[in-house]
């Protein structure tokens, strides 16, 4: 969910600047159309939010492919309630607080529902990896996070949200779970380890500057 109010810098890769450059202008012309509705971006969030709990709840009854429809339709959630709050005037810092809580949220329960399922049908591999992905997507976050508290900008990183989302919609529709698992176990974690070193550096470590 990005509403806000103006994205979160750390979680923008070069694709995910990419995908959002083309496709500003479809995205906000839709917005514009929300705005007659007078939805307002919070309530976009949350929406959005809703819909991955249903997601959870879906994949962890085994409908994967089910699952990764419903992913997709939360990922429209994700993209207007941000690009909604720009084009309204109706950005705020609390706004953006509740749209990256409802996102680690959305993330973590979604990874619950495929743990669920993964330990109910006795599939090991699956369900550690799986605990082992959502540990490094919640690091991506909070190492960007924590750097933004000391006052660093942290943008690198291979793995934002956006490609993770991508890669678990592709690995449902596919019936290729075990080698988004996989991506995502490693890219995700190493991601993590990329920005404790941006923020290494930018620091100068432990002796300082």
């Amino acid at each position: 969910m990005m509403n806000s109010n103006n994205k979160k810098p750390g979680e923008q890769s070069r694709y995910t600047l990419w995908l959002r450059e083309r496709s500003q202008g479809v995205l906000e012309a839709i917005a514009h159309v929300l705005q007659a509705t007078h939805i307002s971006p919070n309530m976009l969030t949350v929406i959005g939010f809703a819909v991955a709990l249903v997601v959870a709840f879906v994949l962890a009854s085994g409908q994967l492919r089910l699952g990764s429809v419903l992913m997709i339709l939360a990922a429209v959630f994700d993209a207007f309630d941000g690009t909604l709050a720009r084009v309204s005037n109706r950005t705020s810092r609390f706004g953006a607080f509740l749209d990256s809580t409802l996102d680690r949220y959305s993330e973590s329960v979604i990874f619950l529902g495929l743990l669920v399922y993964y330990f109910q049908a006795g599939i090991q591999t699956e369900a550690i990896l799986a605990v082992v992905a959502l540990v490094g997507s919640l690091m991506v976050s909070y190492t960007r996070a924590r750097a933004e508290g000391l006052g660093l900008n942290i943008k690198s990183g291979l793995l934002t949200r956006v490609e993770r989302v991508l890669i678990l919609i592709v690995g449902l529709i596919s019936g290729w779970m075990l080698v988004a698992l996989w991506l995502l176990a490693i890219l995700s974690n190493f991601t993590a380890l990329q920005r404790i070193y941006a923020a290494w550096r930018l620091t100068g470590g432990e002796h300082g500057h």
